[in-house]
């Protein structure tokens, strides 16, 4: 698989992600339901943590790539849903700390909703790989 980075402006380089990318050559795609701070059996962890969140949600992320014989390196696009933005981007060093080793930055969006499925959760990540 090829990416080839689309930026007619340079302003979300430093916010970690692409305008778009072009990818080529890819065979498998993966499309994963949002990831939140939740344990194995489903339930909210962190209550009131949003960097806590984030970090689990990720985890909970790499855990469903790896089901699929993914990585983080494999992401194409990822949605973004906070109850709080300002307090995740304030935490989203987290994501160039996970997405940054694998030489990355997929095209992504970040909503502010009022609440989530789970009430308590603050943060949830969506994500489209491919091989």
């Amino acid at each position: 698989m090829e990416r080839v980075a689309v930026n007619p402006w340079d302003w979300s380089l430093p916010l970690g992600y692409h305008q778009a990318e072009v990818i080529t050559g890819a065979t498998r795609q993966v499309i994963c339901a949002g990831q939140t701070a939740v344990d194995g059996a489903g339930r909210p962890q962190h209550p009131g943590d949003m960097r806590a969140q984030i970090g689990l949600a990720l985890d909970n992320l790499e855990a469903v790539l790896a089901g699929a014989g993914m990585t983080l390196g494999n992401v194409i696009r990822l949605g973004v849903y906070a109850t709080d933005v300002d307090a995740a981007l304030q935490n989203f060093d987290l994501m160039g700390k996970r997405f940054g080793p694998h030489r990355v930055a997929p095209p992504m969006t970040l909503v502010g909703v009022t609440r989530l499925a789970v009430p308590g959760l603050l943060f949830e990540i969506e994500a489209m790989a491919a091989a």
